[in-house]
């Protein structure tokens, strides 16, 4: 497992994310997490330096339709159906600066 991920942070990113994990998930997440972080390290370790660097592995090309105006939700319904509406904007409950 990796030594850069503990189960603290894997807890505070949950409570942050709002997720309700109990003490078994925490611990599967950190292991799998942690195995994931070993991975990319192992990727990093990779001496690429004689290959060049491609933008697309297949030769595709962008398909853009045009940027036609549409008719949309009436903002006022939309925020009539939200739990909390403030100045014309859905409020939703602050995530940063939670800690614990």
């Amino acid at each position: 497992m990796s030594d850069r991920l503990t189960s603290d942070v894997v807890a505070k990113v949950a409570r942050l994310a709002r997720l309700d994990l109990t003490e078994a998930e925490i611990e599967a997440a950190t292991e799998q997490l942690g195995k994931m972080l070993d991975h990319f390290a192992d990727i990093d370790a990779l001496d690429l330096s004689d290959l060049e660097p491609m933008n697309q592995p297949y030769p595709l090309s962008n398909v853009l339709r045009d940027d036609v105006e549409q008719p949309c939700l009436d903002r006022d319904e939309v925020l009539a159906e939200a739990p909390q509406a403030e100045d014309g904007r859905f409020r939703v409950p602050p995530v940063i600066g939670i800690e614990g």
